[in-house]
Formats: structure tokens, C-alpha cells, sequence
């Protein structure tokens, strides 16, 4: 090596600190933090890659670099402290828990205590957004839910309806949306009327099912208790003591949407959930879309907003509807750069 050539030395990598922490679970509290076929205990794993997670009896031995396993030891007690207060756990809640105690808060703060709870399942926001949503739910009489697929605006509506019910707050429980089309033509339904919009108002039954005894559902259904109608029905009455649910509410026309806010009576509450980034209507002219303008600084009406963040299904569902968001506003970029070439087109035409 030449003498007036500096000599150069490999940088050395300083690894992070490999740490160890162990904690005891009771055999009950065990089985419902693995999971069946251990899934919970591998969601986790998932959500921290560099931390191994051994379990021997009611022994979980937590192994890796040390920042990774403080943060998987502070999940694994949040979830533990859940389990043992009797709350549910489910897949999605592991990534969201997770997110929370980074942000230095407790996940069971967010989730609060179940809306209702049926056969061992309970119902109870998973994300602060939800939180806003049934809280706001509870202090407005008419609440919006705008969000995408997967968000919980339908479900949690439905689950604060029933929580009245129970509560004796309202006296019946009307669930309605309008029947339209998702794109493809279902053409001539056979039997009678009932059998006719029965698809469309499919995933209200099945809500309601998972929320109430099944046992029960078609005797409340029979005696007036629980109705789920169409929203041509709602026309012409008045909604005195009852919590009304609107859902696909993107698929109303002005008309429609106008209608339906206006059976409103007392003793009553409206939840309205839809998507306006999914309007299935001709001319994609949207109830729901206008009445966020009209009726934005209305007194005791709110809007909640829900986001990919707030999806609660698999874990794509939120990534997809990231990428639809970006497409959709690319798209809207470029239709707003060659209007104008348009515009000028058609003048040059008539001259």
C-alpha cells in the first residue's frame, strides 16, 4: 500500500442487545391468548418478525432484540389484561392493538366496553375512529357513518340500535336501505314481494342475527318490534320512538335521502351509513354525497368519517382501499387537465 495512501477500516455493525422476558399466564387466560390452531400467538409473532415466541405450560418466553421484545411483552399483557376481563380477541385487534401501546396508550381504553354481547361474542369498537363514531352515536339524535368497506359503520349502528332496545331507550328497531343493484342486472325475482327484496336486505338479517338470540329474532321481526324494510317503505310515516337504521345510504337519490331524514319523530334516532365511493345509482348523483354539503353545520346532526385505519377486516381490505383512493384521485386529476382541451376543442368546432 502506498505511504501517502490512507489506510481504511470496515465499519463495524453494532447489533441491538438481545434481551430475554418471561411471564405466566393461567391455563384459561392461555388458551383464549393462542387462539384456535394458535393464531393469536402467530399474529403476534407476525406483527414483531425478530422476536421468538416460546410457550411451555403457562410459560411465554419472549426472545430477541431488546426495543422489539419490550414492545411484544407490553402487547402480549394488553392482551392478556383483555382476556381476562372477558373481552374478545380476534386477529385484526393484534395489528391494532400493537399500533396503540407504540403510541403510548392502552388499547383497552380505545375498545371500551362491549355495545351488546351475544352467545360469547361482544360487539365494541376496534379503532378510535369507531370510538368517535358510537360516541358520537350517543350524543347526536341523526349521526352519519361515511367510510369504506370493512369500517364497522353498519355493524356498530346496528349493535347501538339493539343496546337501545335492550335498554328500553326506543321502543322498536327499523332497519332499512334502498334496493338497488350493485352493477350486475339480478333481472326478474321470482315468488312473492317479501322473496323479491329479501337480497337486498340479506346482511341486515344476518347482522341482527349475530347480535340476537336467532331464537328471538323472528318473534320480535313478527311483532312489529324489529322491521327490515326496504326505503320505499318509509314513505308517508312518521318514526315516533324507534332507532332507524339507513345503510347503503349511497345509494339514495336526493329525493330519497330528503324523505327519509324528514320521517324523523320524537323520541328517536337515525344512524345513515354508506360509502360514497361506491354509488351504484345512473349519473353516480348521490343522496348521500349532497347531504354531507346541505346539512353540515346542522345542529345535532354529525358526521363520522371513517378510513382505511378504521377497516377491521383482513388486513389487504385497508391496503385496497388505499390503492382505489390514490386511483380515484389520479383519475379526477386527470379528468380536471383535459377539460380544459376539451372545452377548446368544441369552441374551435363552431367557429
Amino acid at each position: 500500500m502506498p505511504a501517502d495512501e490512507p489506510a481504511t477500516t470496515e465499519p463495524q455493525s453494532v447489533s441491538e442487545p438481545v434481551s430475554t422476558s418471561e411471564l405466566t399466564v393461567d391455563g384459561i387466560a392461555m388458551v383464549q391468548l393462542l387462539g384456535p390452531q394458535d393464531r393469536l400467538l402467530k399474529t403476534v409473532e407476525r406483527q414483531y418478525p425478530s422476536v421468538r415466541v416460546l410457550v411451555r405450560g403457562n410459560q411465554v418466553t419472549l426472545s430477541g432484540p431488546e426495543r422489539d421484545v419490550t414492545r411484544a411483552r407490553a402487547l402480549v399483557d394488553e392482551l392478556v389484561g383483555m382476556v381476562r376481563r372477558g373481552q374478545d380477541i380476534g386477529q385484526t385487534d393484534i395489528p391494532t392493538s400493537a399500533r396503540i401501546i407504540d403510541e403510548e396508550r392502552s388499547p383497552s381504553g380505545v375498545f371500551g366496553t362491549p355495545i351488546v354481547s351475544s352467545r360469547g361474542k361482544s360487539v365494541r369498537p376496534k379503532t378510535d375512529g369507531q370510538r368517535a363514531y358510537v360516541d358520537a352515536i350517543d350524543e347526536h339524535t341523526i349521526t352519519f357513518g361515511i367510510g369504506p368497506a370493512g369500517t364497522g359503520k353498519t355493524y356498530l349502528a346496528m349493535a347501538k340500535a339493539v343496546q337501545a332496545l335492550q335498554r328500553r331507550e326506543v321502543s322498536r328497531i327499523i332497519l332499512t336501505r334502498p334496493a338497488v343493484e350493485a352493477g350486475e342486472r339480478l333481472g326478474f325475482l321470482p315468488g312473492t314481494l317479501t322473496d323479491k327484496i329479501d337480497p337486498y336486505l340479506r346482511p341486515l338479517y344476518d347482522a341482527l342475527n349475530e347480535m340476537m338470540d336467532p331464537e328471538l329474532v323472528p318473534k320480535l321481526l313478527a311483532a312489529g318490534t324489529v322491521e327490515v324494510a326496504p326505503l320505499a317503505y318509509m314513505r308517508g310515516r312518521t318514526l315516533n320512538d324507534s332507532f332507524v337504521v339507513l345503510d347503503e345510504a349511497q345509494n339514495t337519490t336526493p329525493e330519497q335521502m330528503k324523505m327519509f331524514l324528514t320521517r324523523l319523530g320524537f323520541g328517536s334516532k337515525m344512524a345513515i351509513t354508506g360509502d360514497i365511493t361506491q354509488v351504484d345509482l345512473p349519473g353516480n348523483v348521490s343522496g348521500l354525497r349532497l347531504v354531507t354539503r346541505i346539512l353540515q353545520d346542522v345542529d345535532d346532526i354529525h358526521f363520522a368519517r371513517l378510513g382505511s385505519e378504521d377497516v377491521v377486516r383482513h388486513t389487504l381490505v385497508g391496503r385496497i382501499v388505499d390503492a382505489y383512493t390514490v386511483y380515484d384521485e389520479e383519475r379526477l386529476v386527470e379528468q380536471a387537465a383535459t377539460r380544459p382541451h376539451q372545452q377548446d376543442e368544441r369552441r374551435g368546432g363552431t367557429r
